[in-house]
């Protein structure tokens, strides 16, 4: 792994180059220092933004482009709820036909499914499934679990479409994500299906819109050995780590060699 002063020192070596969100462009409510003038600086590279998210790839688009940076400066904006939503419309899933949302907020399940064929239940009894695209800001979730719990006891599936355990927010706090629950689902017995980082699936939905035909000249740049780091490694791509992201207590894994990153550097920059 080699450490690298700027992500400029390598760009041209690589034909798309891919960005987590979340720990690596901003903190959830503001950009990271020097993010916004390195992307500016990349114009020009076809840049793509992979993330864990539940939310749809235009939702995310905006709230890139609301933290600061232009409009046009990623190419395409690739998301988790996204990838969930494709696999929906191409008809991977019928059998799912009800689904009982946990959300971070009224209305983003509804959002989320559009003009999908699916329903939305508060029952757990008449789900098909468990859609866990989002939580409140908090450190647990009492009513979520609860809800959880009687969906495992009845062997739902559970479908995550943001596998991260944790999100980083303003002044160094970070709330609980819904991988954290959905590992737990999985840990206790349940099925999960994972959407997201750094399961194969996502990478290849990027790939394909990106018409990407050699991984070696693709570079994942993100802040978790988990999520970016093990993901890349899996689909070929090279991978910056940012060892100062949300993740920075996890960075023994890659300099342990556990996961392995092509270039390291404190920070986007």
């Amino acid at each position: 792994m080699q450490p690298i002063d700027s992500i400029l020192a390598v760009a041209d070596q690589y034909d798309a180059i891919v960005f987590d969100q979340w720990g690596v462009l901003h903190n959830g409510t503001s950009p990271y220092p020097d993010a916004v003038i390195t992307i500016d600086a990349l114009k020009g590279k076809t840049l793509a933004v992979l993330s864990n998210s539940g939310k749809r790839a235009a939702v995310n688009a905006d709230r890139i482009t609301g933290m600061g940076f232009a409009p046009d400066a990623f190419g395409v904006v690739m998301t988790s709820g996204e990838a969930l939503h494709i696999e929906f419309k191409g008809g991977r899933l019928r059998d799912i036909k009800t689904l009982l949302p946990i959300t971070a907020a009224a209305g983003d399940a509804a959002k989320w499914a559009g003009s999908l064929s699916v329903t939305f239940t508060d029952t757990v009894d008449q789900a098909d499934a468990v859609l866990l695209m989002g939580l409140p800001d908090a450190t647990d979730h009492p009513k979520q679990q609860a809800i959880l719990d009687r969906a495992r006891a009845l062997n739902l599936p559970l479908i995550c479409s943001n596998p991260d355990r944790a999100s980083p927010r303003a002044h160094g706090k970070t709330v609980q994500s819904p991988g954290a629950l959905a590992h737990a689902y999985a840990d206790a017995g349940g099925k999960v299906m994972f959407y997201g980082k750094p399961h194969k699936a996502i990478f290849d939905v990027l790939s394909n819109t990106l018409q990407i035909t050699e991984p070696k000249r693709v570079l994942m740049v993100g802040d978790s050995p988990e999520h970016d780091i093990a993901g890349a490694q899996t689909v070929g791509w090279d991978s910056l780590f940012i060892a100062g992201g949300l993740h920075a207590d996890a960075a023994h894994d890659v300099f342990a060699g556990k996961t392995t990153a092509t270039y390291t550097i404190p920070t986007l920059r």
